[in-house]
């Protein structure tokens, strides 16, 4: 289907749509005004009767009503007309005539609920209205008809019920609806006519256009546009014409432009388009990038989107990635793809031994030779280091590998679209340590200021992959200050704090810096040695057992003692599991408390049996 006959086809459906929605209003509007005017109809109806049957009444004459509600259902358009009376009137005045009974559920319903109902009855050849209007009682205006009936204000004395022939206005709205459809069909031609007239120059200029569009995704801006429109309209093939002439040098200009924020490997070709569309989407995939890790938990989430980058997109096969620590000079290795770390040890605590580093210059290997004494290379002769400075606090160094100088050439190509997805992460990254520092602060223990329970949470679900791939070993210890309860309820909570206080300050200046100390939970501590020896996990134990024995606390004019029980388990050698040993360390904590208190236990399998 061409353009030109869809045109045409949505002018005629727009107005086959507005004719649809005409006939719509104008066929609901007929119901309407038939449905009311029939209710209208009922109300007065229901008002004669009732002030005919007041009269009848008033005039004793009640016995010759039936020829009075006869005529009233004689009437023009009125089916059927009856009047039912309620329990009360019947108790009083009796059934009356035959055609003054209940007749169906309305009728119940009427007298029940004091409320008219209406109900369309409606079918292919007739439509009826029926309505059924209640009478209720009242001794305010006129006619007054607690005089009469022995009921209470407000109670339903009867109903009257009738059914309406609204056919003919039905009749009516149809053959309206006919003629609207009719005048609506001609305009319709007329618009359909019109519009082909009207429209067909321009349709002439629009595949003209067409044809040029599709040479230009192509590369070829030669295409001139014609058409037969005179006046202002012709100047739009004119602006075409001029504009092709300027697009070729436009988009080689644009081109160049776009090529300094992303490497142009793999992207340069003879089409401008195409090699414009080649950078664009670079950039859009940096964006894609940055507003991915942006959502990301924290910044070894984001590492971990780097190390994949790398490896999938960039194609790199030996890299490693370092996180540096301006104050204290250290390099950490984040991630390798194997093997050992590219650089000496002397390079990872002194991070000033690294070139790239020091310099903050990229260095490549096939630049001079032995460039970088710190770099083992691994085995590769070849290498590549590059520093990218994140804050004032940290920077990384990305450190790549190869086995040829060629391989490294096409590896340098890449690294300047490396940097740009660096330059991306880097505002992202320094928000998550920024976030790091604030939730370090949660995770400290506000009277300590040592690790809390949910750090050590945290620090294990992250630690726990580290301990199985590289083989961390840990001496766990438990410790608990004996009777501590006695000190809160005989001293107060504030000498149980300085107790406290105390034993951390002992904890933190008896072990390594390497090591760390958490308070597990009110009196309980948890220290994690980090590949301690046998010796020295036993010599800390006793350090930190005998200071806190020696300790002397004052607390008004007494001087108290407190003593420790503590228990140690070992990470890998009682279980592989970092929190069965934790477990196992409580254990022995426990034998301790059961066994006389004031020592130190280390864990053994016999102790699951007394726990």
């Amino acid at each position: 289907m061409n353009t030109k006959t869809k045109i045409l086809l949505i002018v005629a459906m727009i107005f086959l749509g507005l004719v649809t929605a005409t006939i719509i209003n104008v066929a609901i509007n007929f119901r309407d005004y038939a449905y009311n005017n029939a209710i209208e109809k009922s109300k007065m109806t229901a008002e004669i009767v009732r002030d005919g049957l007041t009269a009848h009444m008033v005039n004793g004459i009640m016995d010759k009503r039936e020829f009075f509600l006869r005529n009233i259902a004689n009437a023009k358009d009125v089916e059927a007309l009856w009047i039912v009376r309620s329990e009360s009137v019947v108790a009083q005045y009796g059934k009356g005539f035959k055609n003054e009974s209940v007749r169906d559920l309305i009728d119940k319903s009427v007298l029940k609920e004091g409320k008219m109902v209406r109900e369309i009855m409606e079918n292919a050849d007739k439509a009826i209205l029926r309505v059924s209007i209640p009478y209720i009682a009242s001794a305010y205006g006129s006619p007054n008809c607690l005089q009469c009936h022995a009921v209470q204000e407000g109670d339903v004395l009867g109903a009257i019920s009738m059914e309406f022939n609204i056919d003919d206005i039905r009749q009516a709205g149809t053959l309206t609806i006919a003629k609207i459809f009719g005048i609506n069909l001609i305009f319709l031609i007329i618009a359909v006519f019109i519009t082909n007239h009207y429209f067909k120059p321009y349709m002439h200029l629009f595949l003209n256009l067409q044809q040029g569009i599709k040479k230009a995704h192509l590369g070829d801006f030669t295409h001139r546009f014609t058409t037969e429109i005179k006046g202002e309209e012709s100047s739009v093939a004119e602006e075409m014409n001029s504009l092709f002439e300027k697009m070729q040098d436009a988009f080689g200009h644009i081109k160049e432009e776009l090529s300094t924020f992303i490497s142009r490997n793999n992207i340069s070709c003879d089409d401008p388009l195409y090699e414009a569309r080649n950078i664009i989407h670079e950039l859009s995939n940096i964006y894609k990038f940055k507003k991915t890790i942006e959502l990301d938990k924290d910044k070894y989430a984001i590492y971990e989107r780097i190390y994949s980058l790398l490896e999938n997109k960039f194609d790199l096969k030996h890299f490693a990635l370092y996180e540096v620590n301006h104050a204290r000079k250290e390099r950490k290795l984040l991630y390798i793809t194997h093997g050992e770390s590219f650089c000496s040890h002397k390079a990872d605590t002194d991070a000033l031994e690294c070139r790239a580093y020091r310099t903050s210059t990229d260095i490549i290997s096939t630049d001079f030779p032995e460039l970088c004494s710190a770099c083992t290379q691994n085995g590769e002769t070849e290498y590549a280091c590059v520093p990218f400075n994140i804050n004032n606090d940290y920077s990384f160094v990305l450190s790549i590998s190869s086995k040829r100088a060629e391989e490294l050439g096409d590896i340098s190509s890449k690294l300047h679209s490396i940097e740009n997805y660096l330059e991306a992460a880097k505002p992202v990254i320094e928000s998550k340590i920024l976030m790091d520092v604030l939730r370090e602060s949660s995770l400290r223990d506000g009277l300590t200021g040592l690790y809390n329970r949910r750090f050590l949470e945290e620090y294990i679900e992250h630690e726990q992959a580290h301990i199985k791939r590289d083989g961390t070993a840990y001496d766990i210890m438990m410790i608990d200050i004996d009777f501590f309860k006695l000190i809160n309820d005989t001293y107060g909570h504030d000498a149980g704090d300085i107790v406290i206080e105390t034993l951390s300050g002992i904890l933190t200046s008896s072990i390594r810096e390497s090591d760390m100390a958490i308070r597990y939970g009110g009196e309980e501590f948890l220290i994690l040695l980090r590949h301690s020896t046998h010796d020295a996990t036993m010599k800390i134990a006793s350090n930190i057992h005998d200071s806190f024995k020696e300790h002397k606390f004052t607390f008004g004019n007494e001087n108290v003692e407190k003593t420790l029980s503590i228990g140690i388990a070992k990470l890998p050698d009682d279980n592989d599991s970092i929190w069965k040993v934790i477990k196992y360390a409580d254990i022995a904590l426990y034998a301790a408390k059961n066994t006389g208190r004031d020592k130190i236990v280390e864990f053994t399998s016999d102790m699951f049996d007394g726990y």
